[in-house]
């Protein structure tokens, strides 16, 4: 798909903008070392900042490789990361993921930056899904996911292995939105 996302989007609270190498020690102290943000992740808490660099420098890559598109999430008139969502495009769908540091858990941010990933996919004529998954004991991310307008659609059964909980697939909740 030949469908890049700008480098930032805008909301009431929150820039999300491609990251920078810069990013690394804000990412690495606000939640990539925090095991209970990355609990239900794919990937174990960062032990050393050298795991965070070679993280971002991944990210930045993968802008560049137009494989997939990773945005630092910050407060508005702040560049200090708090969290990052990902776009990923594919034909005529978008799949999106999300990391939120524990300081802002409850504040409707991650809400407020998926709704703005959905806004941005839905503005391309070409995108009729967006879709996301989480852990079914993910309650917190479950909720988010429907405050951005989407639908519950099933559990895919023994999906994904989230390392922090068990090396077993574990079932997931799959959600949507659609246009």
């Amino acid at each position: 798909m030949n469908i890049q996302p700008p480098e930032s989007i805008s909301t009431g609270r929150l820039i999300l903008r491609k990251p920078g190498l810069e990013d690394a020690e804000s990412i690495f102290r606000n939640y990539a070392s925090d095991p209970a943000v990355t609990r239900y992740l794919i990937w174990r808490p960062h032990t050393h900042i050298d795991q965070t660099k070679e993280f971002v420098s991944a990210c930045i890559r993968s802008w560049q490789e137009e494989t997939r598109f990773p945005f630092v999430i910050c407060e508005t008139g702040s560049s200090e990361a708090i969290g990052m969502i990902e776009l990923r495009l594919e034909a005529y769908k978008a799949d999106i993921g999300y990391v939120l540091a524990r300081k802002f858990w409850g504040l409707g941010y991650m809400a407020e930056a998926l709704r703005a990933g959905i806004n941005w996919c839905f503005e391309r004529p070409e995108i009729y899904r967006v879709w996301a998954v989480c852990d079914t004991e993910n309650i917190a991310s479950a909720r988010v996911m429907e405050k951005a307008g989407m639908q519950r659609e099933g559990c895919l059964r023994r999906e994904i292995i989230h390392p922090n909980i068990d090396d077993r697939p574990r079932d997931v909740y799959i959600y949507s939105i659609v246009k």
